[in-house]
């Protein structure tokens, strides 16, 4: 059977870089019987967390937006895919939005494994490293999660421009190998 995937793609630009290879790993992912459901947060209104720990005693956010279907899939999945193009050597806006409302379920968002996928203009690939602490600090909330994998991609800027790298390869072939 099949494992539930979530594949979270935190572009602005729908059918941009990092939005592409989440595209191939869903291909790639669906080829061989999972189960992949891909959002688009940039479609989405999910607002920034207000820190009124409301949600403390219901686990419900007293803000109405779309952010709880989002939640439900990372916690109905047994793994989730985070994708973000690089902005200023960080994670998108959109995602780190994400992450700070799944307050509303933590600690309950655990034994996940996660995948990224990243992008960014710049060649040098050691500025992925401040990314990569970011989701990894994310992890870390989460007991028994694991980061299984990732695709990076650096040099690409224009919309699309991915689409002729290894990493689209690279990015189906890891949709491919979820065991």
């Amino acid at each position: 059977m099949g494992k539930k995937i979530v594949v979270i793609s935190s572009s602005p630009r729908v059918g941009g870089n990092s939005d592409m290879l989440c595209d191939q790993f869903v291909k790639g992912a669906q080829e061989v019987g999972h189960d992949v459901e891909k959002i688009n947060l940039a479609t989405l209104k999910i607002n920034p967390c207000r820190s009124c720990y409301a949600c403390r005693d219901s686990q419900r956010c007293v803000q109405n937006d779309d952010t709880r279907p989002v939640i439900n899939a990372m916690l109905n999945a047994d793994v989730i895919v985070l994708a973000s193009p690089i902005y200023f050597y960080s994670i998108s806006a959109q995602l780190k939005a994400l992450f700070d409302r799944s307050i509303v379920i933590f600690p309950h968002l655990t034994n996940k494994k996660f995948y990224y996928i990243l992008t960014m203009a710049d060649d040098n690939v050691e500025k992925f490293n401040g990314p990569l602490t970011a989701l990894r600090g994310f992890l870390e909330c989460y007991e028994g999660s694991e980061e299984a994998g990732m695709v990076c991609c650096a040099g690409v800027y224009d919309f699309a421009e991915v689409r002729d790298k290894p990493e689209m390869q690279q990015a189906y072939e890891m949709g491919k190998s979820i065991k």
